[in-house]
C-alpha cells in the first residue's frame, strides 16, 4: 500500500486526514513548515517536522497537499515537482465522482462533495464539504470551492479562485484566477482575474484604502 504523508497540520488537514483514514489509505504521519507543530499530535497522527525530514528520512513516500490556503498550495505544487515523491490526491468514502471527471494530482474530494461527469479538476484543487460541480467543468490548479457551493454545468473557474462557502455560479460563467467570491454570492457574469465579489447578484467589492 502506499505511503502517504500530509503536508498541513491545521484546521484543513484534519478534513484531509479524515478522509484519508475513513478510505483506509496507510497515513504515517504530517509535516508543518511551522517547527513549533513538530510532535503535535492530529486525529491521533503525528507531525514528524519540516519539509527537511522528507529528504532525510521519507523519501518516496507521497505527498497529500493539505493546505487551506490556495497561494502556499500552489507554492507547494511548484516545490513538489523537483522534490522526490509523487503527489497523490484524497477522496472521502462519500464523495461522488461522475464518469468521464479528471481530479488532477494533489486534489481533494470532501464529505458529500459531488463531481459530475465530464468535469476537470487541476492539481491541487479543493471541492469542500458538500459542494457540487456540476458536468463539463474546468477548474484550475489550486481553486477552493467552499462548502455547500454550486457550480452550474460549463463553468470555468482560473487557478488559485476561491470560491466562498455557499456561493452559487449559473451555468456557462467563467471565472478567472486569483479570484474571491464571497459566501453567498450568486454569480450570473463572467468574472475577470483578481476580482472580489459578492452578492446577489454578485458584484465587486469596493476596496477601502
Amino acid at each position: 500500500m502506499e505511503r502517504l504523508i500530509l503536508f498541513g497540520a491545521g484546521g484543513h488537514a484534519k478534513v484531509v486526514l479524515d478522509a484519508l483514514l475513513r478510505s483506509g489509505r496507510d497515513v504515517v504521519g504530517l509535516i508543518d513548515d511551522d517547527p513549533a507543530a513538530t510532535g503535535r499530535l492530529v486525529l491521533g497522527l503525528p507531525v514528524l517536522g519540516t519539509r527537511a525530514v522528507l529528504t532525510e528520512e521519507w523519501a518516496g513516500a507521497a505527498i497529500v497537499p493539505a493546505l487551506g490556503v490556495n497561494a502556499a498550495r500552489t507554492a507547494l505544487l511548484d516545490w513538489l515537482r523537483d522534490a522526490p515523491h509523487p503527489l497523490a490526491s484524497a477522496i472521502h468514502p462519500h464523495a461522488v465522482i461522475g464518469a468521464g471527471a479528471e481530479l488532477g494530482g494533489g486534489s481533494f474530494l470532501a464529505a458529500g462533495a459531488v463531481v459530475n461527469p465530464d468535469t476537470q479538476l487541476g492539481e491541487g484543487a479543493i471541492v469542500n464539504t458538500g459542494a457540487s460541480v456540476d458536468h463539463d467543468c474546468r477548474i484550475g490548479r489550486a481553486v477552493h470551492i467552499a462548502p455547500g457551493a454550486r457550480l452550474c454545468g460549463g463553468v470555468t473557474v482560473g487557478d488559485e479562485t476561491l470560491v466562498g462557502t455557499g456561493a452559487v455560479i449559473i451555468p456557462g460563467i467563467r471565472v478567472g484566477a486569483r479570484a474571491t467570491i464571497g459566501a453567498g454570492s450568486v454569480v450570473i457574469r463572467d468574472v475577470p482575474d483578481g476580482a472580489r465579489i459578492a452578492g446577489n447578484p454578485a458584484a465587486a467589492l469596493r476596496i477601502r484604502n
